[in-house]
């Protein structure tokens, strides 16, 4: 039996849909990734199956139960991290970590190999009130806070955002620490490199999931050649590549800008010596092109624009 069942699972706010009807299932001990930008609807579905949220159509079902009519139930047995941090900021460290576990009839002492590594870290600041603390150490609370009455699965909204790298690694690596022991997460960031860390990722965008793979499988998805583009003033390099017939998409990244040419199976390093012959022929110098592999923003920018053109042709 899968630990998190979605079937059509749909919902909006007045006439703006936040989440179209979305299916998918997430295995028992498996880390399972939602990866998309802020207003994707990562919140939304997330919200819907820790039952705070009604859903206007379909239905879920997480531990075998149902997050509409079991939901009593259900809040016994999942943990969940929300994006913004909501603990009691006038309650300190211990203080909030004993309201949580007397909530589900649990204890600190109880659940706290389960949350060893954080709590160690959070112990020399247990008399300190919650909003005092530093992002990365708000974060391991809240997490502790989520984990204390022993959840079998965990949901957390961007557990990352706004923390340090260090705090980052040390969050991914608990995280793998919860899965080794049997514990399902569902997971959302809004960082394409947080996918690896997944055992599988839904690419969101627009409230409709556009695709479920694991991170490794999901460039065989990228059809077409792929040019990293490099030199010349940048504002008129991206106007002179947008130009081109054969542009499928232009976008910068990091210090270079990622073209897509439509041509399907043509050499990617031919394509690359024409690119710069013809930018060079509209008086750009100093130019480099090379072939590239794709890697998860290109494919999610990808079908981004393919969902996105499929639905203009629909509608048209």
């Amino acid at each position: 039996m899968a630990s998190i069942s979605v079937e059509g699972l749909a919902k909006s706010f007045g006439r703006v849909p936040a989440l179209l009807p979305t299916s998918f299932e997430v295995a028992p001990g498996e880390v399972f990734g939602l990866i998309g930008p802020d207003g994707a609807g990562k919140t939304t579905l997330m919200r819907l199956l820790v039952s705070l949220l009604l859903p206007d159509a379909g239905s879920a079902r997480v531990d075998g139960l149902d997050v509409v009519k079991d939901f009593r139930e259900l809040r016994r047995r999942v943990g969940y991290m929300p994006g913004r941090f909501s603990l009691y900021q006038d309650l300190s460290v211990r203080e909030n970590l004993d309201f949580f576990a007397t909530i589900f009839g649990a204890s600190v002492a109880e659940n706290r190999g389960l949350v060893d590594d954080l709590y160690l870290q959070l112990e020399p600041f247990e008399k300190r009130r919650a909003g005092a603390l530093s992002g990365g150490m708000k974060q391991k609370l809240a997490l502790c806070c989520a984990l204390i009455h022993r959840p079998r699965v965990l949901f957390l909204d961007e557990p990352t955002t706004g923390i340090d790298a260090v705090s980052r690694r040390e969050l991914w690596e608990m995280l793998g620490r919860l899965r080794a022991a049997g514990i399902t997460l569902l997971v959302s960031t809004p960082y394409m490199d947080e996918a690896s860390r997944c055992d599988r990722v839904a690419l969101i965008e627009g409230g409709r999931i556009l695709a479920i793979e694991r991170p490794g499988d999901l460039a065989a998805r990228y059809r077409y050649p792929l040019l990293a583009v490099e030199g010349g003033p940048r504002i008129a390099l991206l106007e002179a590549l947008r130009s081109l017939p054969q542009a499928r998409s232009v976008y910068p990244f990091g210090s270079t800008i990622h073209f897509t040419d439509q041509r399907l199976g043509a050499d990617p390093a031919a394509l690359a010596a024409e690119l710069v012959g013809a930018l060079e022929g509209r008086g750009l110098e100093g130019l480099g092109a090379q072939p590239i592999e794709a890697g998860i923003e290109d494919v999610f920018m990808a079908l981004a624009v393919d969902t996105r053109q499929a639905g203009e042709a629909h509608h048209g």
